[in-house]
């Protein structure tokens, strides 16, 4: 497997069977489907899975629905077979806005998009099986 294919500080790692692009905190920030694009094409290049994205790297417009970054991202992972999980907290964002915390919620209960608190609970998520 290729690991020059990813910046120094990001890696790829395997949990639970599953291929797994966990980028470090101080890479660039997942602001709309370009930058959707270059994490797409690192997964691919090293075949993983899923790409755990810090939430230091998600900017504050993709926790207001309405700006349609979250939407366009989530629907760049969903076309290239990808799945996203955002690893970090997030209670204020969610304290601020019902729609960010049903959209929390309904990602959670499927298996494109997750918001996880830390990556211990990704790798918990990954632990159980799929249906």
């Amino acid at each position: 497997m290729a690991t020059d294919a990813v910046s120094p500080a990001d890696e790829i790692v395997t949990l639970h069977g599953v291929t797994v692009l966990r980028c470090a905190p101080d890479g660039p920030p997942l602001d709309g489907e370009r930058a959707a694009l270059d994490l797409i094409g690192d997964a691919g290049w090293n075949e993983a899975e899923l790409i755990a994205v810090p939430v230091q790297r998600v900017p504050e417009a993709f926790f207001q629905l309405r700006s349609g970054i979250a939407g366009a991202i989530v629907q760049k992972f969903a076309q290239y077979r990808l799945r996203l999980a955002v690893v970090g907290d997030i209670s204020q964002h969610v304290a601020d806005s019902r729609a960010l915390r049903d959209f929390v919620y309904e990602s959670n209960l499927g298996n494109q998009l997750w918001f996880l608190s830390g990556y211990d609970d990704l790798e918990e998520r990954l632990r159980r099986p799929t249906g």
